[in-house]
């Protein structure tokens, strides 16, 4: 019979191990975005069972150094089943992309956004029946794109972003809305205890919110943007609020999310930016980090979970037929992919 030391030792080695689905998965590719570029900053996510790509930015043209223009998309495309097709089902109400993409049981919420000139505080709900159905939501309290943003149970929480093209400062704002409410309305929380931030990974698991990395804002010496890459994580409760967890192995700008929750326990943060070749010319990008991490709520920590076979940021996840889904995003700066992978 195993002692009682011995099953405390046990159940702490099984705690901190890597959960078996994350260590798993195998990654296959489904159809291709129908585009001759690929999107990053697309909404994605599932409407009545289907799996929907939505508006979006490339660069369809010339690269960015070579002066290439970007150009931004409304088209909606979806995906009725795995081994099918994609089809053409509609428009946004205005070209959009770097909003932050939410799957409900009513549909895929989308959240704000932005064009070439401009950020949005639009919300709306994309179904689809026998064709797309636009239903507007209550707006955010400000304009803001690339924040990131999480499901708990009925309510969408959303953290950082920025609020124009040109900020050289990230939002610090936290916002909810509780969408099985007589008057669903956009609440102001208490921000995280640490920097502002962007491009931001959250999640929700085990009945929390959980925020990881990102990138916060400052002026540069020709007024531009700087970016520092962050490693810091918070957990939030809505019983308790805010707490900071076990720091990111690495930094981790514009990976997929909302992340993956894997099991009772497990939050995966696929890929996103280091920041490793930042000052070296874009042209000559190795591409982003493929490398998975998994974090451990129980134990509050981090494990390495192998690499994925693609680079891409700027793009959902999305749970979709018991699957991981990654479709398109940005496989180096200023290049996009029609590539969509599917974890199982």
């Amino acid at each position: 019979m195993m002692g009682r030391c011995s099953q405390a030792v046990l159940l702490v080695a099984l705690l901190a191990s890597p959960c078996g689905a994350a260590d798993a998965l195998k990654w296959v590719k489904l159809a291709g975005i129908p585009d001759d570029e690929g999107f990053a900053g697309p909404f994605a996510g599932v409407a009545n069972g289907a799996l929907v790509v939505a508006g979006g930015a490339n660069f369809p043209d010339a690269r960015p150094w070579e002066g290439g223009t970007k150009v931004w998309y409304d088209t909606i495309f979806v995906l009725d089943k795995p081994d099918g097709e994609w089809r053409l089902a509609g428009k946004l109400p205005r070209p959009l992309a770097y909003g932050i993409s939410i799957t409900t049981d009513r549909g895929l919420v989308c959240i704000g956004g932005a064009d070439a000139k401009r950020h949005y505080a639009d919300c709306f709900l994309l179904r689809l029946e026998d064709h797309e159905i636009i239903v507007p939501l209550p707006e955010l309290p400000r304009p803001c794109a690339y924040a990131c943003g999480a499901l708990l149970g009925n309510t969408i929480y959303v953290a950082g972003g920025t609020e124009r093209p040109d900020a050289t400062r990230a939002m610090h704002t936290f916002w909810s809305i509780d969408l099985n409410a007589g008057k669903p309305r956009w609440v102001e929380q208490r921000a995280w205890p640490g920097p502002e931030r962007t491009l931001a990974a959250a999640g929700g698991q085990d009945g929390s919110f959980y925020l990881f990395g990102g990138t916060s804002l400052a002026a540069g010496e020709d007024g531009q943007p700087v970016r520092t890459y962050l490693r810091d994580a918070y957990r939030f409760s809505p019983a308790t609020g805010w707490k900071p967890i076990a720091e990111m192995p690495r930094p981790a700008v514009a990976a997929p999310t909302p992340t993956a929750a894997v099991g009772p326990s497990h939050l995966l943060v696929i890929g996103g930016d280091d920041g490793a070749q930042i000052g070296h010319p874009q042209a000559s990008h190795r591409g982003f980090p493929r490398g998975v991490l998994a974090y451990h709520t129980i134990t509050d920590s981090w494990t390495r979970q192998g690499n994925v076979p693609f680079s891409l940021v700027t793009t959902p996840a999305v749970r979709w037929h018991g699957r991981i889904i990654i479709p398109g995003g940005e496989a180096k700066p200023g290049v996009r992919s029609t590539e969509v992978w599917a974890g199982e």
